[in-house]
């Protein structure tokens, strides 16, 4: 008698942009992929996708996950969190019957699958329903701070990374406790960053990394981009000085 397999849903981390920055895991899966799904902004290709262009299999299924909402709705509204949770589920009861049908699914992860990844999402809510297995990666911090030509943390420095969502009196305290810092999440978030950097005196050391690893990257110092607006894939970094022999 043949017994149906549950299929696996593969969280594959793309790493930060750069295709060559990507594991061999990464690169086996996606181009064996029978399913492949991806987070997206309604009417945008999505950068996940973009990564992976001419490495997937011919025949491949796609399924496009078109979040709801973005920035139409404050983080802090109730609604948001309402919207977004029925869209996870929304996607999870899909990628479930995949596995469930015995099919393997390929979710592509921009960064890494664990770190402020939408990934996370699915996966706890589908880890104790069907298989699930995570391929971790570089992330866009670790190639923002390669880009900027510095190391980032020296000896016993504390290394603090900070969403630059967070209200500006939480960014000044944790700011203020770290000895090195990683802010992301910047965006339209970035004059409140300027604020919070220059109360804590670490205004003059920071430096902004945009599109790290990817087309277009772009390294200066945070004093000198005053007066704009930074893209979605900025990062604000002030390097730690600690202990060397």
């Amino acid at each position: 008698m043949h017994v149906k397999t549950t299929g696996t849903i593969h969280g594959v981390g793309l790493g930060p942009g750069d295709v060559d920055l990507m594991t061999v895991r990464a690169h086996r899966l996606i181009s064996a992929a029978q399913h492949v799904a991806f987070f997206r902004k309604a009417g945008r290709a999505g950068r996940a996708r973009k990564t992976v262009e001419g490495m997937l299999p011919e025949g491949v299924i796609e399924f496009p996950m078109e979040y709801p909402v973005t920035t139409e709705i404050p983080v802090d509204d109730p609604d948001y969190n309402a919207v977004l949770s029925e869209f996870y589920a929304t996607c999870t009861t899909h990628l479930r019957s995949l596995a469930e049908g015995g099919d393997d699914v390929v979710v592509l992860c921009e960064g890494d699958p664990f770190f402020y990844g939408s990934f996370m999402h699915l996966y706890t809510r589908l880890k104790d329903i069907v298989p699930v297995q995570v391929v971790p990666a570089i992330t866009g911090m670790s190639a923002a701070w390669t880009a900027s030509g510095q190391p980032i943390t020296w000896g016993d420095d504390v290394l603090s990374v900070l969403m630059a969502t967070l209200p500006e009196a939480d960014l000044v305290r944790h700011m203020a406790a770290g000895d090195a810092l990683v802010v992301m999440k910047i965006g339209r978030n970035i004059d409140k960053v300027r604020r919070a950097l220059r109360a804590t005196g670490k205004y003059d050391a920071a430096w902004l990394v945009e599109y790290a690893s990817m087309e277009g990257q772009t390294v200066q110092k945070l004093s000198e981009a005053e007066g704009r607006i930074t893209p979605y894939f900025s990062i604000v970094l002030v390097h730690g000085n600690g202990r060397r022999p």
